[in-house]
């Protein structure tokens, strides 16, 4: 790939090395869906796991859409 810029390349890929997306799966309204939290409970969709098509043409899943969601802890059960 050529990318032609004024700007020098270490402005443009500054950072790109250290960032580390925390992505987590989850389901609402009945679409199962990757989500990057934004906030406490605010979250960006990444991508869809959904095999219904009508789901794609939604325009509230919509990968870069901002949802809200409540974060849920998952309990860990040891005997």
């Amino acid at each position: 790939m050529i990318h032609y810029s004024v700007i020098p390349m270490d402005v443009i890929f500054e950072g790109m090395d250290t960032y580390e997306p925390k992505f987590i799966e989850i389901d609402q309204g009945g679409v199962k869906m990757q989500i990057e939290p934004i906030s406490g409970f605010q979250a960006r969709i990444v991508r869809l796991f959904s095999c219904n098509p009508q789901d794609y043409l939604n325009n509230q899943y919509a990968p870069g859409t901002i949802i809200s969601y409540s974060p849920v802890a998952e309990a860990t059960l040891t005997f």
